[in-house]
């Protein structure tokens, strides 16, 4: 158990000394506790420097300062996570280098059934430390409905992603409950014409890859541990990655939501139609929206407008890389 597993009562014990210093008679008075529990958490918060006793008779409690009594337990706390960190790197490279001197089935899981491929990924997800990649085309094993909570959840802890979409993949994803709300988060978005097949890749330790991209349904997919398959993948992920065009959709501070998408849209050269569906616009709509952005951008053809749009920052080219993304 961490320092920071403060029991509850524990925690009550400490609001009621901030709101004032007392015995263990009056903190159990005012807390509703029995003095006989009162007592056990007064002296484990002494014990975590979080709290302090009088010589006198009957003993005073009184509170730590919190910057000063958390800020210790923090910094014990992170010391700890440090060392957990660095005997699971020890024990994963020690396992790696077991599996490698056995059998090399074991680099390799073949997972089969969507639910259980929904799962492995999850699972391989939410072990990531420092990025997830992934290159993003259909079969789907379930609908990308919405942004996946582990994305979320990892984004928010500071865990990188970059993503390569296939173009076809954009006009399955929504953009307001998965798309957007990625990108806002932090995750790097690039999108490809066409992807050779999808892929998720989690630090270096893991891999997901299906085992057959051309099915309609994904039904087997293939665990990748360290060897050099693994490495080919994340070779072939910087690949795409460099030959990519930035996905942009909703960050220009002179365009409207809807402009801003047709804009971040058009520019991964979806057709028409498909960016039309994917807005929500009936297709001579999108045609009128479209030629609108046009005249705001004093271009007569697209090409045109894709170079003064790029001028004024609205399209982000990929090259020079940004600082960071290794």
């Amino acid at each position: 158990m961490g320092d920071l597993d403060l029991d509850p009562l524990d925690v009550e014990v400490y609001r009621a000394l901030l709101d004032r210093p007392g015995t263990v008679a009056e903190l159990a008075d005012r807390t509703g506790v029995g003095p006989g529990r009162v007592r056990v958490a007064v002296g484990r918060l002494v014990a975590l420097d979080l709290a302090t006793r009088s010589g006198g008779r009957p003993v005073v409690f009184g509170p730590v300062r919190p910057e000063i009594g958390f800020g210790g337990l923090v910094v014990r706390e992170e010391r700890r996570l440090e060392r957990m960190r660095a005997l699971q790197a020890e024990f994963e490279e020690r396992y790696r280098r077991a599996v490698r001197g056995t059998d090399p089935a074991e680099l390799l899981e073949v997972v089969r059934g969507a639910d259980a491929i929904s799962q492995r990924a999850e699972q391989l997800m939410r072990s990531a430390r420092h990025e997830v990649r992934f290159v993003d085309k259909p079969p789907y094993a379930e609908p990308p409905s919405v942004l996946h909570p582990a994305e979320r959840e990892l984004l928010d802890r500071g865990v990188r992603f970059r993503g390569v979409y296939d173009r076809a993949a954009l006009e399955l994803h929504a953009l307001d409950e998965d798309l957007e709300p990625g990108l806002a988060l932090g995750e790097q978005a690039r999108v490809v014409g066409e992807a050779p097949l999808k892929m998720i890749l989690v630090d270096g330790h893991a891999g997901l890859i299906p085992l057959d991209s051309g099915e309609p349904e994904l039904r087997t997919a293939l665990v990748v541990r360290p060897c050099t398959l693994l490495d080919a993948l994340g070779a072939l992920f910087e690949v795409l990655w460099q030959q990519a065009l930035p996905l942009r959709l909703h960050d220009h501070t002179s365009l409207s939501t809807q402009d801003a998408r047709l804009l971040g849209l058009l520019t991964t050269g979806m057709p028409d139609r498909a960016i039309a569906k994917q807005l929500g616009l009936s297709y001579r709509t999108f045609q009128r929206r479209l030629r609108d952005l046009m005249d705001a951008l004093g271009a007569q053809t697209r090409f045109q407008a894709g170079l003064r749009a790029a001028a004024k920052g609205w399209v982000r080219m990929p090259f020079p890389e940004d600082p960071g993304q290794r």
